[in-house]
């Protein structure tokens, strides 16, 4: 009887990761009803991360109002863990990619203003640590909303405050962290992030993550330019290294200023997860691990999810298989990081809306087809 661990990330905008994992069981025990299967969802700073951590834990979560991408009020939760001394924060809910249609995304509008809320909230309960995870954001401000409504004041020439959003990149001049609130160099803050790409440049925030925020090709370049400059004031005003930090553009910039206004320290979200969840005493009893997530590409193999698992894994001596909701360029290269075979879930091309609306179906048949492929060996 064959133990097959079932480890997926989310399938963004469509499964959460115990979503997926439930799924992927369904269609493997159509074909191996007698398999020992174990679910261990997984994340790796992006969407999840947040569930992930807190049930490990046995924490429990507050809901509050918050700030959404686009400057409309919506309803957001965190984590509470370790008693309620840590705070668990995902960007994802209250800046996140998901909140908004793909016809209303625009870097130069959504404002990341909705996670410095909630960490405020967060210190408002008396924690003495913040766990603040940063993928699947919908924002390119360089976390310059975060940062104002923690108190720091971002003007333009004239001395004024400058427009929320990207925008803003465009528009600073100076930065005045003297109202920053107080509480904040007493709180320890981890920032788990699941890219190591730098502020700017060709492998930066912008130029990689800005397009499926709605950049248009205008607005990359504006959008880069004034995230250097900013980056370069953040650096003059704090006195520290930040704009070439791996993983400073985690999040549209979000991962350069929670180094910087916060003073935290970047770390591989995928290694927290798995230490959090007991993955390497989960692979010890493993035949077979089955992983998936929404898109595997050239950046699968740095610092994702997948890439970790597989590590782990062939340490372990166990094979993986990797389903994807689309595979992009490159996808290969997650093969060098120890997957035995990737297949993606889309029987047919299609638009992205139906390809999300059918995500379980074809997960499910997908998982059912490799549990058959199982069998046979």
């Amino acid at each position: 009887m064959p133990h097959i661990l079932i480890a997926p990330d989310s399938f963004k905008e469509s499964l959460t990761a115990a979503e997926a994992a439930r799924v992927i069981r369904e269609g493997l025990s159509e074909v191996l009803p007698a398999a020992r299967y174990i679910e261990l969802p997984l994340a790796d700073g992006g969407e999840g991360t947040m569930e992930a951590l807190v049930t490990a834990a046995g924490g429990r979560y507050e809901e509050t109002e918050a700030t959404g991408p686009d400057g409309n009020p919506l309803k957001a939760r965190f984590g509470l863990i370790h008693d309620d001394r840590t705070a668990v924060i995902e960007m994802a809910e209250a800046s996140g990619l998901q909140k908004l249609p793909l016809a209303r995304r625009n870097p130069l509008k959504t404002t990341s203003r909705g996670t410095g809320e909630l960490i405020l909230d967060a210190l408002d309960l008396g924690v003495e640590q913040v766990i603040l995870t940063l993928g699947g954001s919908a924002t390119n401000d360089g976390g310059l909303g975060m940062a104002q409504a923690l108190g720091v004041k971002a003007l333009d020439a004239s001395g004024k405050p400058v427009a929320a959003g990207g925008q803003g990149l465009l528009e600073v001049a100076s930065l005045n962290l003297h109202e920053l609130d107080t509480r904040i160099p007493a709180t320890r803050f981890r920032v788990i992030c699941d890219v190591d790409n730098p502020l700017t440049g060709p492998a930066g925030a912008t130029y990689v993550f800005g397009p499926q925020k709605g950049a248009t090709p205008e607005m990359l370049i504006a959008l880069d330019q004034g995230m250097a400059r900013y980056g370069a004031l953040l650096e003059q005003v704090v006195s520290r290294k930040l704009v070439s930090l791996p993983g400073a553009g985690a999040a549209g910039g979000t991962g350069m200023a929670a180094c910087g206004f916060l003073g935290g320290r970047l770390e591989p979200g995928v290694d927290v997860v798995m230490d959090a969840v007991g993955l390497r005493a989960h692979l010890k009893d493993a035949d077979l691990v089955v992983t998936g997530e929404g898109r595997i590409d050239g950046q699968t193999a740095h610092g994702k999810t997948l890439a970790g698992l597989a590590r782990e894994a062939a340490q372990a001596g166990v094979p993986v298989v990797a389903l994807a909701g689309s595979l992009g360029d490159d996808y290969e290269e997650a093969l060098a990081c120890g997957i035995s075979a990737i297949f993606g879930i889309t029987p047919t091309p299609m638009a992205l809306e139906d390809a999300l609306a059918q995500a379980e179906q074809n997960l499910r048949r997908t998982a059912r087809n490799v549990g058959a492929l199982y069998g046979l060996g």
